[in-house]
């Protein structure tokens, strides 16, 4: 099996969350694009926030999106093992540096992990910035089609507390 490469982080001066997946998954590598999966439901998510439920189909603008909110994207894997896209399948990983993300962009101070796996990840190699207690941490439910127990509305409502600075800030931002 070959090693997986992940994406740069989409992110800008202004962003002071970021939120973590652990690794793309293959129809996301394949199409470059955070998130790429059509039953994934992340940019479903994201447009309910902060677009009025209308999903930008320009991938470049559903980043502008986030960003515009003061929201970045990356994850906790920067590279990795894995037949797949499930995120037990992930072996071999290299975690990403989020020391030199969080000096070039100090802003970000809440950290929010999509799944499990990327928290477990980021615990494994990040220790001391857990410690931290500048940063804020939520664990969230995946937003993968693999975890059908969560549906939209209960992903909905775990996300929005997560990110309700950015999403009752958005008309003034």
């Amino acid at each position: 099996m070959e090693r997986l490469i992940g994406f740069a982080p989409s992110i800008n001066e202004n962003c002071t969350t970021i939120i973590l997946g652990s690794m793309p998954s293959v129809k996301s590598l394949e199409q470059q694009q955070y998130y790429a999966h059509p039953q994934n439901r992340f940019w479903k998510l994201m447009a309910i926030f902060f677009n009025e439920g209308i999903i930008p189909t320009i991938y470049q603008e559903r980043l502008e999106l986030l960003r515009k909110n003061h929201i970045a994207l990356w994850d906790s894997i920067d590279s990795c093992i894995r037949e797949g896209s499930l995120d037990s399948a992930i072996c071999d990983e290299v975690p990403n540096d989020f020391k030199a993300l969080f000096a070039k962009y100090p802003k970000i101070k809440t950290i929010c992990f999509n799944g499990g796996k990327s928290f477990q990840c980021f615990k494994k190699y990040n220790k001391d910035i857990l410690k931290d207690e500048t940063y804020t941490f939520y664990t969230l439910p995946s937003t993968s089609p693999a975890n059908a127990k969560f549906r939209l509305p209960m992903l909905q409502e775990v996300w929005q507390q997560a990110l309700a600075r950015h999403i009752n800030n958005k008309q003034i931002l």
